[in-house]
């Protein structure tokens, strides 16, 4: 069964679940933000089948989240890096962990910890105008999509 694209959507949401929307790319892209580069590295911690990794990291690179890096020369190896656009995804997964350990594990079961200071972070999703917490009440999505040329 064909997986529906969600490409010509207006919605950020929807163009942004057809990027990165299968669970697996979401692990892969967790991990590369955790410092893992290797393929041997993403399947011990996965556990996905090689060939459905092979194909995951290659949705990453097409989709410009994850770069291809050689390491090594013989055998030919390579790395998978965050590119700017997969580093820019950070902050999905950080309010991807906190929601889900606040309302799918025990509590206390996990929590996010400043590498630094070893005090628990807790994460807000903050206006970079204003620098006030969003909250919904206060939002309104607006989209403008230019017309096409009609003499395209």
């Amino acid at each position: 069964m064909r997986r529906t694209r969600l490409t010509d959507f207006p919605c950020p949401i929807a163009r942004g679940l057809d990027e990165v929307g299968e669970w697996w790319s979401l692990l892969i892209l967790r991990d590369a933000m955790l410092g893992l580069t290797r393929f041997d590295e993403f399947q011990r911690s996965i556990g996905l089948a090689t060939n459905m990794l092979t194909r995951r990291l290659q949705a990453l690179v097409e989709a410009g989240l994850l770069e291809k890096r050689p390491y090594q020369e013989r055998p030919l190896r390579h790395g998978y890096h965050l590119t700017d656009k997969g580093r820019d995804f950070l902050p999905v997964l950080i309010a991807m962990a906190d929601w889900g350990g606040r309302w799918l594990l025990p509590d206390g079961a996990f929590r996010l910890v400043d590498r630094e200071t070893g005090l628990p972070v807790e994460p807000v999703l903050v206006d970079r105008n204003s620098g006030e917490p969003i909250r919904p009440d206060r939002l309104r999505p607006e989209l403008t999509i230019p017309e096409k040329d009609e003499t395209e």
